[in-house]
């Protein structure tokens, strides 16, 4: 297998650095090959320099500074095992991380195929902890990647996603599938002020009001008259699969959806989950049997595209009656 060319280990430098991946998934040893390789060692360093911690998503939605320091301090070291000449640049990087607040809120930031970044801010305390890292968001990430690849699902149609969380997905559809409408939606109050905050932040509130809104949406108290209001076309999840507990009102809520166009086509209904505890996720399809509710699992391949490790089992499924 070749190595990496010189323009990809930059660029894989750059998408991992923006969605935070952890530092031992970087190419180093890639990087290193090309340093020791390399005429100009310097001017690889300083191109992963202004696609990372000079770019302008850096200046606009950094990633924490801890991360920052760690990113840089590593890339340092690295350069120093090759003996590459010190780069003022990468020195004075770090002086400025070193020397920065570490602020409540940092950012997320996943390329899409265009080019076109989307950006998410988190807490930098959670993110610490580990509980909205990419672990949580696998389905998530997947179920952008499947988006991206059946564009004809969303576009043109009126969108709900069930537990929106950070909004990642619903921002990737609204920006590459061109919905008529996508309705954001979760319970908690602090979700939804975050995933105002995400779409604001990612420009869709700016083109058109009424293209992107977010909704509180109670699974065990939902209206009838609130999902007909919505009028989805296609209905979408991802990790909304993790708690025994849930598992009911959630059934319910897709019976509701399945059911409130009367005269109409019943929406599509996709669910991506991560099969982290397999009788749990065996529970939900049991009580989607008990409910009338059929499932088939969605089987093609979906292309990867964003920086993560797909260890875990990851499943979409679509419902219909």
């Amino acid at each position: 297998m070749n190595s990496p060319t010189l323009h990809a280990v930059p660029h894989g430098f750059q998408t991992r650095f923006f969605s935070m991946c952890r530092l031992q998934a970087f190419q180093w040893e890639s990087l290193e090959a090309e340093l020791k390789a390399s005429e100009s060692p310097s001017e690889i360093i300083l191109d992963i320099l202004k696609k990372t911690c000079l770019h302008s998503i850096c200046r606009k939605n950094p990633p924490s500074v801890k991360y920052r320091r760690l990113f840089l301090s590593e890339l340092i070291r690295r350069c120093e095992l090759t003996a590459a000449e010190p780069l003022d640049e990468l020195y004075e990087a770090l002086a400025e991380v070193i020397g920065a607040e570490e602020k409540p809120v940092c950012y997320k930031t996943y390329l899409l195929p265009s080019g076109e970044p989307v950006s998410l801010e988190e807490n930098v305390a959670v993110i610490s902890e580990g509980t909205t890292g990419l672990v949580t968001w696998e389905a998530a990430l997947y179920l952008s990647e499947w988006a991206l690849e059946n564009p004809h699902i969303f576009t043109g149609r009126t969108v709900l996603e069930l537990g929106s969380g950070a909004g990642l997905t619903g921002i990737v559809v609204c920006q590459a599938c061109k919905p008529r409408k996508y309705v954001f939606s979760d319970v908690h109050q602090s979700v939804l002020q975050r995933l105002r905050n995400n779409i604001q932040l990612n420009g869709l509130t700016e083109q058109d009001a009424s293209s992107a809104c977010v909704e509180e949406l109670d699974w065990e108290n939902v209206r009838q008259e609130q999902l007909r209001r919505i009028g989805a076309d296609a209905v979408i999840a991802a990790d909304v699969v993790y708690d025994p507990d849930i598992i009911g009102c959630l059934v319910k809520l897709l019976l509701k959806l399945l059911n409130c166009k009367t005269e109409e086509k019943p929406p599509d209904v996709y669910v991506a989950s991560t099969i982290r505890n397999p009788r749990t996720y065996d529970s939900f399809k049991d009580e989607l049997g008990k409910a009338g509710l059929k499932h088939a699992v969605v089987t093609h391949p979906v292309t990867q595209v964003f920086p993560y490790t797909r260890v875990s089992s990851i499943e979409i499924i679509k419902i219909h009656c």
